[in-house]
């Protein structure tokens, strides 16, 4: 049987049998084996040498010489009152100084849909955390609702009416992992009712088309024009509709009031079901943002939100307000996919808005957004070029160029080696063979002190590359 270290300090599994004749040997053996692998890693601390001779049975003194020898090799580091920690080698197999694989982030961020992440109120954040776990029961760790924490949908119902106009009670809220798993459950709810086809923007995202392909329904392409979905091209064959109504992904215009309307006509008349994403909603910086398209057909529209844009995607944490006939099928289908979103953030998030300080965040972010996408487009005035689409509202802007210029290909691969992440927009459109070529440039992701430099990087590749 394999021995066994472990104390209330650290835990340590080491495998001794068939590690040599002496036990010193075989600790020896086993310590170096766990740390070329990478199953120690670099800066781990090691147990005490009383602890783990105490833990596997072996005087002080052998495991204080493995120590040693180890170290002698440059697997170990000892320290006096720093301890035995595990040193920065190459993984097996790399080649010598080859440095550590990390994360790259790109030099200028400007990839749309991103926040600026440096924001997120961290204090209001552990202030709500240590009130929820000062006050909540002890069912906090414990399994969840597929519905998702009653606080959180309480406070959502009201947090949404005040703020997006719509119409719901904390009933109708399910709380989920973000848009993507709300469109997969609500394309199994559709798919399992006997529809076909779901209506979806053309241009839009291109990965909630294939959330929706994936749950076997086809897609009918909705043309965007200058107002907005072209909502009067419906037919009866799409048993819903997915749009972004207060802000287009990603031509960034609002659907006109008047399609509103005939969109909801058209759900009604033909009992289909509007799905609308309200993805930014939050950030329209000319006026106010425009109300919920859910509070002109609670019956027949679906809204959904996300704290990713206003937060930080990492949270995981999006809703749905359904129309009632939907709350029992949808919950089902949550059930069945994960049983429950995890609750101790849901609690956070409900106690962030209960306190306004949600409210607050959400103001500076706005307010911060509006300044750099006014630097944005100040720079891209310079360029005659080029030509911004869009309200000013969102997380991004859509930039196009007159088609007889180079293509999209050309310019990403220009602001590639520049050092430049943003994202081209012909792969959003349904059909990218003959799209308009475009690029979406995001304002928010980048630090304060790197948005200007970020916009000269751009500034200079679209002046070098398009004239």
């Amino acid at each position: 049987m394999p021995e066994e270290w472990s104390s209330s300090a650290a835990d340590l599994h080491l495998d001794l049998a068939g590690r040599g004749p002496g036990r010193r040997a075989g600790l020896e053996a086993a310590l170096r084996e766990a740390v070329r692998t990478g199953r120690l890693a670099a800066g781990a601390r090691l147990p005490s040498t009383r602890a783990l001779a105490a833990g596997l049975g072996l005087s002080r003194g052998t495991v204080t010489a493995a120590y040693a020898q180890l170290a002698e090799e440059g697997h170990l580091s000892t320290r006096p009152g720093s301890g035995t920690t595990v040193t920065d080698l190459p993984a097996a197999g790399a080649p010598p100084n080859a440095p550590a694989a990390s994360a790259v982030l790109p030099r200028h961020d400007l990839r749309p849909g991103l926040p600026d992440v440096r924001a997120f109120p961290a204090r209001a954040w552990l202030a709500s955390t240590r009130r929820v776990l000062a006050t909540a029961g002890a069912d906090v760790l414990g399994a969840g609702d597929p519905r998702g924490r009653p606080e959180l949908r309480a406070a959502l119902a009201g947090h949404l009416g005040r703020t997006r106009g719509v119409l719901a009670t904390p009933d109708q809220v399910v709380i989920t992992s973000g848009f993507y798993q709300s469109v997969r459950l609500l394309g199994g709810v559709l798919a399992a009712r006997g529809d076909t086809a779901v209506a979806m923007e053309d241009p839009g995202h291109d990965l909630y088309r294939e959330a929706v392909r994936r749950s076997g329904l086809a897609i009918v392409p909705l043309a965007v024009d200058g107002h907005g979905a072209r909502v009067g091209d419906l037919g009866p064959e799409a048993g819903a509709a997915v749009v972004t109504p207060a802000h287009q992904y990603p031509t960034g215009v609002p659907l006109h009031p008047e399609r509103r309307g005939q969109l909801c006509s058209w759900a009604r008349a033909t009992g289909g079901l509007v799905v609308e994403d309200d993805y930014d909603g939050e950030f329209r910086y000319d006026r106010r943002p425009v109300g919920a398209l859910q509070g002109l057909a609670p019956d027949r529209v679906v809204y959904c939100g996300t704290a990713s844009k206003s937060l930080g995607p990492a949270l995981r944490l999006a809703w749905m307000v359904l129309p009632p006939d939907l709350v029992g099928p949808v919950v089902a289908a949550k059930r069945e996919a994960d049983l429950y979103t995890e609750t101790l953030g849901q609690l956070v998030l409900a106690d962030l808005i209960a306190s306004h300080a949600y409210d607050r965040h959400v103001r500076a972010a706005r307010l911060r957004y509006r300044r750099r996408r006014e630097l944005l487009t100040g720079r891209l005035a310079e360029l005659p070029a080029v030509r911004p689409h869009g309200v000013p509202a969102g997380l991004h802007t859509l930039v196009t160029w007159h088609g007889r210029g180079p293509g999209e290909p050309e310019v990403l691969a220009a602001c590639a080696e520049r050092g430049i992440a943003l994202r081209g927009s012909a792969e959003l459109y349904h059909r990218a063979a003959g799209a308009p070529p475009g690029l979406l440039v995001g304002f928010a992701a980048a630090s304060g002190h790197g948005f200007p430099v970020a916009l000269d990087a751009l500034a200079g590749v679209l002046a070098d590359v398009l004239g």
